[in-house]
């Protein structure tokens, strides 16, 4: 089923509905959708003169332990009939859920089930996310790009560069004002990219003044064609205190090349504290602290993230009164992969030179200590709205729960991390939520599984749907469901908070 030319926008709600379609009240769009067509987001068909949501409720499933074999709950349905289940290892997600637009009425599953003993609930649902984005985390030293520059797809402007942070720079893509304050190309560009990236595919973005660069969750990026291997072990300075001692008598001066913080071994505390004597040999750049230098290049994609590729380029003079013929010199980047070996002549020239073994080896120790450059995607929205009212009659209540921690909330079954301030404002790791989870409408604006699980005492008390309630074994048997693997590493939710 595609929805191509298969729906007509309702301008009002009091557009008559022809008979045999049916009017899809799941966003503001308001489709009119015809037998066996979609609505516009492909997300919700006519099925019998019926809205049905086309994809089927995912439900995560834990495996367990029994007699040393892994046994999963969803494929024994020959064993199980109906009966209260205690302590299931399954937990109802809101993908495939459905949406609570408009949002009187309550979330599509409301689910009780017990655990360790205590009745719990899960308020589940599809949210309408328009205030949303997605912060992007990538382990490169390379220049991706000036701080504040504008980040493109297609042309059209999706976000921009944030700061610089400990290896890792960072990217905020999407927010209302790219899904809603532009233009309806720059939305729909928005949305798409945002979707991508949520659902853990390849989108590539150009940077005003920068590089183009392949983003994808969970991987390495790619830079100007170029896929990243490592994450910088440090700063210039952070290496030398790491990796100080190893060059300690194999080396008379080091040198680590860093766009941020350039680090001298004989001038930095680290080879003071072992007895080097100074070397004479003086980098461009601004002092710092002693044995710290900063911009001694310009950022680029050379040596330790600065635009050269000849090291020798940041000697700025070598003092005839300090260093002397045979001086020892290695100049390397922060994570090992350029390195260069230099005795001085008789004219206290760096010349080339073969590299000791036991150079050889400290060079390889820093790429062994450099963690794999990946990118990290992390969706971000506000569930502070109209979202609320699906859980409980009251709002504000729901608010208040989630910041006493009373209330657990999860995407996908990911745990959320919940950014303090007021609202409901969460940040998770998509990465660390089931394939395909993530879904958009055209107004444009994101949608994205939502789970509240509470004890029951307590979703009482916040005035919650409680007419809405039902068991988990009636999900179980009359939801069209399919089964996904719960993550390990993912806590499990149906815990009690007290």
């Amino acid at each position: 089923m595609r929805s191509d030319t298969n729906t007509e926008s309702a301008d009002a709600l009091d557009q008559p509905v022809p008979a045999g379609n049916v009017r899809c009240d799941a966003c503001p769009v308001l489709c009119i959708i015809r037998p066996g067509k979609t609505g516009a987001c492909d997300r919700y068909a006519n099925v019998d003169g019926r809205l049905s949501r086309v994809d089927p409720l995912v439900l995560a499933q834990r495996a367990e332990e029994t007699g040393g074999a892994r046994v999963r709950f969803l494929d024994r349905a020959d064993e199980w009939r109906g009966e209260v289940l205690a302590d299931a290892p399954v937990f109802v997600t809101g993908i495939g859920a459905g949406t609570t637009y408009p949002d009187y009425k309550p979330a599509p599953f409301i689910v009780s089930s017990r655990h360790d003993g205590v009745d719990l609930v899960t308020v589940v649902t599809e949210g309408i996310f328009s205030y949303c984005g997605v912060k992007v985390k990538i382990d490169t030293d390379r220049f991706l790009g000036p701080e504040q520059a504008a980040i493109r797809v297609d042309g059209e402007q999706v976000g921009h560069v944030t700061t610089a942070e400990y290896g890792s720079q960072m990217l905020a893509l999407g927010g209302v004002r790219h899904l809603t304050g532009g233009s309806k190309r720059e939305g729909r560009v928005t949305c798409d990219v945002l979707e991508k990236l949520c659902n853990k595919q390849a989108v590539e973005v150009t940077i005003d003044g920068g590089s183009a660069v392949v983003i994808q969750a969970d991987a390495p990026p790619i830079v100007d064609g170029d896929r990243e291997e490592r994450m910088r072990v440090g700063c210039g300075s952070a290496t030398i205190g790491m990796f100080a001692q190893q060059w300690f008598g194999h080396a008379d001066e080091v040198i680590v090349v860093d766009d941020h913080i350039t680090g001298v071994l004989s001038e930095h505390q680290a080879g003071r504290f072992l007895g080097m004597k100074p070397a004479g040999i003086q980098v461009r750049g601004r002092k710092s602290t002693p044995g710290r230098y900063f911009k001694v290049a310009q950022p680029g994609s050379g040596w330790g993230g600065t635009d050269i590729t000849d090291p020798l380029d940041i000697v700025a003079s070598i003092d005839p009164k300090v260093a002397w013929p045979g001086l020892r010199l290695l100049m390397v980047s922060t994570t090992g992969e350029q390195s260069a070996w230099f005795v001085l002549d008789d004219q206290l020239r760096p010349q080339p030179a073969p590299v000791p073994e036991a150079i050889g080896h400290a060079v390889s120790r820093i790429a062994e200590n450099c963690e794999p450059a990946l990118c990290t995607v992390l969706f971000m929205g506000g569930a502070g709205g109209s979202l609320r009212a699906g859980v409980t009659e009251n709002p504000v209540q729901l608010t208040r729960s989630v910041k006493a921690e009373l209330t657990r909330v999860t995407c996908g079954g990911a745990p959320a991390y919940l950014w303090p301030g007021g609202g409901i404002t969460v940040m998770v790791d998509v990465a660390r939520m089931p394939d395909r989870a993530v879904g958009s409408v055209p107004t444009p604006a994101l949608v994205v599984p939502i789970e509240f699980t509470m004890r029951l005492d307590h979703y009482a008390q916040l005035g919650g749907h409680l007419g809405s309630i039902v068991k988990l074994e009636d999900v179980l048997a009359n939801a069209r469901s399919t089964a996904t693997d719960w993550r390990p590493e993912n806590p499990w939710p149906m815990v009690s908070r007290v």
